[in-house]
């Protein structure tokens, strides 16, 4: 049994990858989430009989990671933006410095 589990839920699929390391689990995390982000499709869903939700709105991958006292994750947005979040049912947006990916802002909120 691995220590650290990331789910990634994307294409109406769901894959889980196993890491011994807090570090490997978010490396991985980061590599699937930029191929996520370079390949959302950046379109708006909806409009006349359904509410319409633009590319920034739509997650269109999340990636959530577990593990002794992690809870954590990352959603990609259809625009190919991200945002890091703690939590899993009350979800906290990590807040970024400037100049700082969400990646590197959840590394931060680790203390990794």
């Amino acid at each position: 049994m691995s220590g650290y589990t990331l789910t990634v839920r994307a294409d109406a699929r769901v894959k889980k990858h196993g890491h011994e390391r807090l570090d490997e689990a978010l490396a991985e995390l980061r590599r699937i989430g930029q191929e996520r982000a370079e390949t959302a499709p950046a379109r708006a869903v909806g409009g006349k009989l359904m509410r319409r939700f633009e590319p920034v709105q739509q997650v269109v991958a999340r990636l959530e990671l577990k593990g002794p006292g992690v809870r954590c994750g990352v959603d990609v947005r259809g625009d190919g933006s991200a945002e890091a979040f703690t939590g899993r049912v009350r979800r906290t947006l990590v807040h970024q410095q400037p100049d700082e990916s969400p990646y590197d802002a959840l590394a931060r909120e680790l203390g990794v």
